[in-house]
């Protein structure tokens, strides 16, 4: 019980110094984002214990601009650093060996992960049948309609408030389940650890580490993939690399788009697949197009969302074939993408 409330990176360190007396662990209670590359620099593999997709992406992508390259466009070698990657959820769990710009990286794979459950908003209404349906509807109906403002999933307030609806809700149909630590699951997306699972796949990461820090043996190639719902199941398996891949594919994006489609349409094929950008900003080889922060730009540009592209070519915002710089806060590389525009 001492540990509780103490950062998870402290409490793993404490212990493996008092355990191993000739280690010394530094750590560090800060989001990965808030460390430059110098930091990175520092180490020659990297491991990730990240519990959430856009960290993963943004360390792939770091680990990617790190590479330096030879006049030959091959990597330099002593510039490339592995990114060893490990993940569970619930029986279930991975680790993959990322090698930036020889193997296939994070961003390629993004394709392959399934999508967060969604409810059909006519069941949680009107034939809610299990825990969730019940917490889902207070969310989605009661919330908006009656807080009118943004559920914090931090504050115990607002997450008793959703349960002990969802609650009476439950009671009123006949449906047993609901609890507080089941409403924070459903609202914070959270599936419960496994001790066994995590134990797994840490082996797996710290043995790949091994091998690739010693040479004593060939590491994987580059994907590991555990189950352990219906008994201990485990394969390899190679992902290959994508030619189009925003991090890894090292060119720019080629782009036709309509005269008459908006700014507005180009941003959301941006943000699905296989961009699945945040909250991208735009400049064209003219001008800053939109950009997403700093607020005041934000809302002086907002506007341009709603032109078309020929609008903006007649303003002299872009060209007919131009090249566009794309950012966001998911990759740390600037995207370029070269469109042409049609009528």
């Amino acid at each position: 019980m001492e540990d509780v409330g103490k950062p998870k990176a402290q409490v793993a360190a404490e212990y493996i110094m008092r355990r191993f007396k000739d280690v010394k662990v530094e750590y560090y209670t800060k989001r990965i984002q808030e460390f430059n590359t110098d930091f990175y620099e520092r180490f020659h593999i990297i491991i990730g214990g990240l519990d959430n997709v856009e960290a993963r992406r943004w360390m792939n992508s770091t680990l990617h601009s790190m590479v330096q390259f030879e006049e030959s466009q091959e990597p330099i070698m002593s510039t490339v650093r592995p990114f060893i990657d490990g993940g569970t959820e619930g029986l279930q769990g991975q680790s993959r060996v990322i090698y930036p710009f020889i193997s296939n990286c994070y961003e390629c794979s993004l394709s392959s992960m399934s999508n967060e459950k969604r409810y059909n908003i006519c069941t949680l209404a009107e034939t809610p049948r299990v825990p969730e349906h019940c917490i889902e509807y207070v969310y989605i109906k009661e919330w908006n309609e009656q807080m009118k403002r943004k559920l914090n999933t931090d504050s115990k307030e607002d997450m008793t408030w959703i349960y002990e609806r969802a609650l009476k809700r439950a009671e009123a149909y006949g449906i047993q389940g609901v609890t507080y630590m089941l409403t924070m699951g459903v609202l914070k997306h959270i599936i419960p650890a496994v001790a066994t699972t995590n134990a797994i796949v840490a082996a797996s990461c710290v043995s790949e580490a091994l091998k690739i820090g010693t040479t004593v043996s060939v590491h994987l190639d580059n994907q590991m993939q555990y189950s352990g719902q219906t008994g201990t199941y485990a394969f390899t398996f190679q992902y290959e690399r994508s030619d189009n891949c925003i991090v890894c594919g090292n060119k720019p994006i080629e782009m036709v788009l309509k005269s008459e489609s908006k700014l507005s349409d180009f941003m959301n094929i941006l943000k699905q697949a296989p961009y699945n950008l945040k909250n991208p900003s735009v400049r064209s080889n003219s001008a800053s197009l939109y950009m997403n922060a700093p607020k005041s730009l934000e809302e002086e540009l907002r506007p341009r969302l709603d032109m078309t592209w020929k609008q903006l070519k007649a303003e002299k915002l872009v060209n007919k074939v131009d090249s566009l710089s794309v950012t966001d806060s998911t990759v740390t590389q600037i995207l370029i993408i070269n469109i042409e525009l049609q009528d």
